[in-house]
């Protein structure tokens, strides 16, 4: 099978792959990824396709096999980082103690400008720190993905101008 072909072939199965993925994740964002992930490796590993088998099942195994690997390392990733966030939170817990007078005069004054941002821009930033995705934010407040990063990008700015004394 020539590359032209392969390529061809690889075009044809996009659709039915996104379909999968999107199975797979229940995302359409990480369908997306998922999916160009599998197109990037069948590309790198297209010496290693056999023509006398199904190059569909061959791409839904690449799919399938990236899908769980990816699954088992985010878990294994957040086993970790929940470990860390424990241990963290107990120390911080038993040095409360050590909390300087300026961190928490520096808390309270960036908590102040943050609640003084205006609504349009206050609620995108603190959604978006709480650790929302822009298309979330963007469904919740009924907006354009690109207004609500505009808005999380003016916010910035405007905090980042009137806290100069803290950076």
């Amino acid at each position: 099978m020539s590359t032209i072909e392969f390529n061809k072939l690889l075009v044809e199965y996009r659709n039915p792959l996104k379909y999968f993925a999107l199975s797979l994740t229940n995302d359409s964002d990480d369908a997306q990824d998922l999916l160009q992930d599998t197109m990037y490796k069948a590309l790198l590993y297209r010496e290693k396709f056999s023509e006398s088998t199904n190059l569909k099942a061959w791409l839904y195994t690449i799919m399938k096999n990236t899908f769980i690997n990816n699954y088992r390392r985010s878990k294994k990733t957040n086993e970790i980082m929940e470990s860390t966030k424990e241990t963290l939170m107990s120390n911080i817990r038993s040095n409360k103690s050590f909390e300087s007078p300026e961190a928490l005069i520096s808390q309270k004054d960036i908590k102040k400008e943050i609640d003084g941002l205006e609504n349009d821009f206050k609620i995108p930033f603190q959604r978006f720190f709480d650790g929302y995705k822009y298309k979330e934010i963007a469904d919740e407040m009924d907006l354009p993905i690109g207004t609500i990063k505009s808005r999380i990008f003016l916010a910035r700015k405007k905090l980042s101008s009137q806290l100069k004394d803290f950076r």
